[in-house]
């Protein structure tokens, strides 16, 4: 790889937006954003971010595409996108992803999300991110991010590639994030954190989603929903337990304290449905739901969500 590194960002939603502004500080890097809904925003005057943590800034991408059909072949492809469709965006990537040369960067919500890309580029190595960062983008190009931020990132391991040029394309990626100034840990076990954080998924954006609630008036709806939410974490636990990752007992109860820590929240998916948007489900749990059904696993709380969720997901994409 040359001195210079061409990453291409796919996904230039607030998340996206906020990962374009970290890996833009680094002058080495020359940075396309693919940009949908906000591309005549961010092609006439870039992207700002309003940070609490960063300050305010304006910078603009080096090239801003509404496809990666209009891009050429890069050493990252950032996908930060909503994981929705997965198998349809790994094909639209491939004119970006040359074999021996591209790492895919997964930065997404959800289990199971690495499958379609190494599917599509056996070849490729891909790192796997969970990010912790609260952001949003309410006008097209500007971002305003709070205090949220972290992110652990690692490796999922291609046994067609050499373990140190995996090493090597790890380092230099997460050298820009040290660069950009953002929180991070680099881990060995990706799946367990992926994992830990479906629990969470899996309980807050499909009862937001579904009732409409915050997480704290659906905590006190009635004396059952704490119990059908525990109930509910302990069945993604047993799953996850059956895929071979080490989860702990005591997870629930951390995920409990964690929610009751903060004021109500609503999340991603309830905005998307709020919104009549399609929903990041098949990633969150209908993977989950495969699995226990392929293991054997009894799941009746998740079962019954994701067959809710897959309604009202259909009935809004009918409407698009």
């Amino acid at each position: 790889m040359s001195d210079q590194i061409d990453v291409l960002l796919y996904g230039l939603g607030a998340i996206g937006s906020f990962y374009a502004f970290v890996l833009s500080r680094s002058d080495r890097v020359r940075l396309t954003v693919v940009a949908r809904s906000n591309y005549d925003a961010v092609s006439k005057n870039g992207i700002t971010l309003d940070s609490e943590n960063h300050g305010k800034h304006t910078f603009h991408p080096y090239r801003v595409v509404k496809s990666p059909a209009e891009a050429s072949p890069m050493d990252y492809v950032v996908c930060a996108h909503k994981a929705i469709d997965q198998d349809k965006v790994a094909a639209e990537l491939s004119p970006v992803v040359e074999a021996g040369r591209t790492t895919i960067v997964i930065i997404q919500n959800g289990v199971g999300n690495e499958e379609p890309f190494r599917s599509q580029f056996p070849d490729a190595s891909i790192l796997t991110c969970v990010t912790w960062v609260g952001a949003i983008q309410s006008t097209p190009g500007i971002v305003k991010h709070m205090k949220s931020e972290d992110m652990q990132i690692g490796l999922f391991p291609n046994p067609k590639v050499n373990p140190a040029t995996e090493q090597q394309r790890l380092k230099i990626f997460t050298d820009l994030l040290e660069h950009g100034k953002t929180r991070f840990q680099i881990l060995e076990d990706m799946q367990r954190q992926r994992w830990e954080k479906v629990v969470w998924n899996v309980a807050w954006n499909s009862l937001t989603a579904l009732t409409m609630l915050d997480t704290q008036s659906w905590l006190h709806s009635s004396a059952d929903a704490e119990p059908f939410t525990r109930k509910l974490m302990r069945e993604v636990i047993s799953i996850g337990r059956g895929c071979g990752v080490q989860l702990e007992d005591g997870l629930v109860d951390q995920l409990m304290d964690k929610i009751n820590s903060l004021p109500g929240i609503g999340s991603s998916m309830q905005t998307d449905c709020k919104n009549g948007r399609p929903m990041e489900i098949d990633v969150i749990l209908g993977f989950p739901v495969r699995k226990a059904r392929e293991l054997g696993i009894s799941a009746p709380f998740l079962e019954t969500l994701y067959v809710v969720l897959r309604a009202v997901d259909g009935r809004n994409r009918a409407a698009l």
